[in-house]
């Protein structure tokens, strides 16, 4: 716990939601007005003015009033705030925007994205690892040129993956039968999480005892495979962050164009609510933003991380058990299961 005494917690929390509610910086005669608030305007002053010193509050250089920063948004939301409970009839709103449960895997996590677009009016971002849980179906090799073949990866899901490789000089027939039927014996049907390094090493092994030049093949298609375990990231509705007046266009476009600070973000993440703000973090661009994510899972393992970007100004209360919500319901729906059991918000410090 926080070493601020209560009363200062108690201010604090009143101005982080005013902040929210109005979007204007906050004076001390707004939050003696609260009914929750007892003291008088000069004591919240005061409080004000020692949560200022501490990090939590700054005072714009326009107003008499403040803001929280990240500081005090970390605090207010690891200590002070208690999420809102979902009514009955918004979940069901949200599992008719979702889909059952025989909705594609992939279809279901682009419907839990389009609708936090829509409720949150913030830009929805998605990891999707639900590829490593497919098999691969098919490797094919294609002569294309002069020695120029081009190598096909073909995995349940529908994911296609493909690599041009130079051999040293061209195969015959016999030799494109042998490497084809190798590979079919070894990869078909093995999941792509299965997939390794020391897998493909023993594979390379094998082809160069009975041909060294079908190496670079085997190589190719351990490099396609490495893709494939790559978690693929987008981000939905990037004009609600281009639009929104309290972030710098400039570190948007810069985020739009190079989010691998977000991917290496999410990859790192625990279980649970993740609130991440980008003051805390150097590599993630936009600097008065906040990433509010949530990892779900498939048959016990993480499949991948839904959640939004926005700006520090979003109502953490009410945004988080959507997410909550919509990952819990997807982690079941990928399981065969309409049902899910809501658990306390589980948010994890940074």
């Amino acid at each position: 716990m926080s070493a601020v005494d209560d009363r200062k917690l108690k201010i604090l929390a009143a101005v982080v939601d005013e902040y929210v509610r109005t979007g204007e910086p906050v004076g001390s005669k707004s939050i003696s007005q609260l009914e929750n608030i007892n003291v008088s305007s000069a004591t919240i002053r005061n409080d004000m003015a020692a949560l200022e010193q501490l990090g939590y509050l700054e005072q714009p250089h326009t107003s008499a009033g403040r803001v929280p920063t990240f500081k005090g948004y970390r605090l207010y939301i690891d200590e002070l705030m208690t999420p809102h409970d979902l009514p009955e009839e918004e979940k069901l709103r949200l599992d008719e925007m979702l889909g059952g449960k025989d909705t594609p895997e992939e279809l279901l996590v682009q419907n839990a994205a389009t609708a936090l677009t829509e409720i949150t009016q913030c830009a929805a971002v998605v990891t999707n690892a639900v590829p490593r849980f497919s098999v691969i179906s098919k490797v094919e090799v294609i002569p294309t040129g002069k020695r120029l073949y081009v190598i096909l990866l073909i995995t349940s899901n529908g994911s296609i993956k493909n690599k041009a490789c130079r051999l040293e000089f061209d195969l015959s027939h016999e030799q494109l039968d042998f490497f084809t039927h190798y590979i079919e014996e070894n990869l078909s049907g093995v999941s792509v999480d299965d997939l390794s390094e020391e897998m493909f090493d023993k594979m390379v092994a094998a082809v160069s005892a009975y041909m060294v030049s079908l190496s670079p093949l085997v190589k190719g298609i351990c490099e396609l495979s490495e893709d494939l375990r790559q978690q693929e990231l987008t981000v939905s509705g990037s004009e609600k962050l281009l639009s929104c007046e309290e972030l710098d266009k400039m570190e948007v476009v810069k985020f739009i164009e190079h989010k691998d600070g977000l991917s290496e973000m999410l990859e790192n993440a625990f279980s649970g609510i993740q609130v991440r703000f980008g003051s805390e973090n150097d590599s993630f661009a936009i600097g008065n933003s906040s990433l509010i994510v949530s990892k779900y899972r498939k048959g016990g393992k993480e499949a991948g991380s839904l959640g939004i970007i926005g700006p520090m100004r979003v109502d953490y209360k009410k945004i988080i058990p959507y997410v909550e919500y919509l990952t819990q319901k997807i982690s079941a729906l990928m399981d065969g299961d309409d049902d899910i059991t809501n658990a306390p918000s589980d948010i994890q410090e940074p």
